[in-house]
């Protein structure tokens, strides 16, 4: 039996690639991890083993990837300076005493050389390299729904969506596209020590706002805020998003999907039907 376990399925990202496995794959083939196992009780209606597993308490992990030939590790959500990283070193360190086959890991689009809190990943690719383990990097876009969600029926409301200026197109996926690309290499062939760069669509608050007004049909125009307009919750993302590198396309995503990434209007569609 070709065991494959996925880490992070009370989460958005690990939750949607263990439901896509389990349309690929037997649930006898599946095993989940969750820091709380009863969150994942829908996974074990399923004929799916739940393993306790913790990225805080290393002694949890072993047990949780014993008999792993390939393991989902989803990144860890805590930002806090120094917690990923030291929480990603001890996966990679149960990971191998494990001697689970291969790992493939959530990284994300500026890995290679990221600065601030993305800058985990970038700590989290050398140990894997560093690992001896077979592994795939999936550095994965910015999620569509932290911009395109259904709170935008208030800007085609309005006719107006206000948003600060970022200086250059924003590059998002949805994160169905990239759960969908991690079960895919789970369940593929030929992706050992691969890195793909799943850079999404680029687009504009422009864009954006031309695209609310075709969906809707209602005229929705694009107004830039000032700084000073920015709702201070969000504002101290922008010096991030400003200097952010988000490279050059790629057809990795697209490659691993066998067709396009979703569109933009077909996100703003879901968005404003939910």
């Amino acid at each position: 039996m070709n065991m494959i376990v996925v880490t992070g399925v009370t989460g958005n990202l690990g939750r949607l690639a263990a439901e896509d496995l389990l349309a690929r794959v037997p649930a006898a083939d599946v095993a989940v991890v969750a820091r709380n196992p009863a969150a994942a009780k829908s996974f074990a209606d399923r004929g799916v083993e739940v393993r306790h597993g913790d990225y805080d308490d290393p002694s949890t992990l072993g047990t949780a990837f014993a008999g792993a030939n390939r393991l989902l590790f989803v990144s860890g959500s805590d930002i806090t300076p120094g917690v990923r990283a030291r929480q990603h070193q001890a996966v990679v360190d149960a990971a191998v005493d494990a001697g689970v086959g291969h790992v493939v890991y959530t990284s994300a689009i500026t890995a290679p050389d990221a600065q601030g809190f993305l800058a985990d990943h970038t700590i989290t690719e050398a140990a894997l390299r560093d690992s001896g383990l077979t592994h795939t990097l999936l550095r994965n876009s910015f999620y569509h729904h932290y911009f395109v969600n259904p709170g935008l029926a208030a800007a085609v409301d309005a006719g107006e969506l206000t948003a600060p200026v970022i200086g250059h197109p924003l590059v998002t996926a949805t994160i169905e596209d990239l759960a969908l690309a991690a079960s895919l290499v789970l369940t593929g062939d030929g992706h050992e020590d691969a890195a793909y760069e799943l850079r999404g669509v680029p687009w504009t608050y422009e864009e954006l706002a031309k695209t609310l007004s075709e969906v809707s049909g209602r005229p929705v125009r694009y107004r830039e805020l000032t700084d000073d307009e920015v709702d201070p919750q969000t504002a101290f993302t922008l010096p991030f998003l400003r200097q952010l590198e988000f490279g050059e396309p790629t057809k990795d995503l697209e490659n691993l999907l066998g067709r396009p990434p979703s569109s933009l209007a077909d996100t703003v569609r879901r968005a404003l039907d939910a």
